[in-house]
């Protein structure tokens, strides 16, 4: 296969969470002969970048979460918000721009949310920034406002609604916090692409304080409201400038 190839391939791999596959093909790629130094520079960071994922969850314990961990179960390689308990979960450790990619399940009506550069405390939606977590199809939920819908930074932008998964199926997210600038990808289709000081210029769309949006930096978390959903494959990647 051509080198150019090979590395549009790799490349759409990690983008679409395959980073093993994508590493072990950059790795034949790169132990070739005679690939032309230009594509074996490419196929390098690429390679660096893809071996620079965290995972956030040890598939079998609380250990890297505080906060509610009673709320949830930890096994099997997944993380359930239990029903009629939840709570508030954040990541021990704090990160300012990163790519988090993760996996959710939702149940019939399900509601969560997905704290980012958040506190430890306070409510995540205003002293942080939530992403909603939510079954978009529940008819509970018809008369939301947009930013209130699956995807939305709460309050302040709305997503892009219509590809999620069936209820019960597993749903592939990617959220990108880079500066002021946030994107989220839901199953392979962009439904956030905003700029944050554009977004809160003159007030945020719900009419209240946000303090939150000009952090820059705080815990990852899952944010319960008694709701069963489950999550697995979180890992982080953060973003070095140079």
């Amino acid at each position: 296969m051509h080198a150019q190839r090979i590395l549009e391939l790799a490349h759409k791999l990690d983008e679409n969470q395959h980073e093993v596959y994508a590493r072990n093909l950059l790795d034949a790629l790169l132990l070739t002969p005679g690939v032309p130094e230009k594509r074996r520079t490419v196929a390098t960071r690429l390679r660096q970048r893809c071996g620079a994922w965290k995972s956030l969850f040890d598939g079998s314990s609380s250990e890297g979460w505080i906060g509610d961990v009673d709320g949830y179960q930890f096994s099997n390689g997944e993380i359930h918000c239990t029903a009629g308990t939840g709570g508030n979960i954040y990541s021990k450790d704090q990160y300012g721009d990163f790519i988090l990619r993760f996996e959710f399940k939702l149940s019939p009506g399900s509601n969560n949310g997905l704290g980012l550069r958040t506190p430890s405390s306070g409510d995540a939606a205003y002293a942080g920034m939530e992403a909603q977590i939510l079954d978009d199809s529940a008819e509970k939920w018809a008369n939301l406002k947009p930013y209130q819908y699956h995807g939305s930074i709460y309050g302040v932008v709305p997503s892009r609604r219509g590809f999620q998964k069936p209820v019960g199926e597993w749903n592939q997210q990617e959220v990108r916090c880079d500066g002021r600038k946030v994107k989220i990808v839901l199953n392979g289709h962009v439904i956030i692409d905003a700029d944050l000081d554009a977004a809160s210029r003159g007030g945020t769309i719900d009419g209240r304080d946000h303090p939150g949006l000009t952090r820059s930096s705080g815990h990852i978390g899952f944010l319960g409201h008694g709701d069963a959903v489950a999550f697995r494959n979180l890992r982080i990647q953060p973003i070095v400038h140079n």
